[in-house]
């Protein structure tokens, strides 16, 4: 599977600079992460793919003024379906791993900083989001147990037209 290839991205004007390539491996099935995001002017863009399991992987738009902001979109990701998601800046990310011994790959396009950390509680009743989990078997951190709420959250992005 070829998992990026500058020229093409740039033929359909997606022209990121990745610097850094992560690689988080989950062997149990029901581990949630997120939805985190990085504040300016260390937000990050990212490139995610599934090279064994499933997991399944939610954006939420931050960006004000956005005709999608506080919206939700959702898809399955796996080594068997090869789909990949593009993550701009300005949106929060999350994953509920479906498969035991899953190992979910990404690319960013800046570098992390936990002074710019943010997050959004998983479960916010004001996002709907439809975890493919019941909640009581989901293997969370004590920090995306604790986050805040959308609304609680003061997003420090704007939407431009045209990104």
């Amino acid at each position: 599977m070829e998992t990026y290839n500058a020229k093409k991205f740039e033929q359909v004007n997606l022209n990121y600079t990745f610097v850094q390539d992560n690689h988080a491996f989950s062997k149990c099935k029901g581990v949630l992460r997120g939805l985190h995001f990085q504040r300016p002017p260390m937000d990050q863009a990212k490139l995610v793919w599934v090279v064994k399991g499933r997991v399944y992987d939610v954006v939420l738009d931050l960006r004000k003024g956005s005709p999608t902001y506080g919206q939700v979109f959702g898809l399955e990701l796996s080594s068997e379906n090869g789909q990949q998601m593009l993550i701009p800046r300005g949106f929060a990310h999350g994953y509920l791993v479906l498969e035991e011994n899953t190992h979910f790959m990404y690319k960013v396009d800046n570098f992390y900083s936990a002074e710019h950390e943010g997050g959004i509680y998983f479960a916010d009743p004001a996002l709907s989001i439809d975890w493919p989990m019941a909640k009581d078997k989901l293997i969370l951190s004590e920090k995306d147990q604790k986050q805040p709420l959308f609304k609680e959250v003061d997003s420090p992005f704007e939407f431009k037209e045209g990104i």
